[in-house]
């Protein structure tokens, strides 16, 4: 599932950041709920399973 920074995170857990590619740059721990933080590029986005 492909979100992007400022989306509502829909589960806890462990969230991929992933450049335009889809190569996982970092990685972020939110919680259900919270609000996913800015990345560090524009068009990066979060991927959680």
């Amino acid at each position: 599932m492909k979100l992007n920074s400022g989306d509502t995170a829909p589960q806890t857990g462990t969230y991929r950041v992933c450049d335009k590619s889809g190569k996982v740059m970092n990685t972020a721990q939110v919680r259900k709920g919270q609000t996913l933080p800015p990345t560090q590029a524009s068009g990066w986005y979060y991927e959680i399973d």
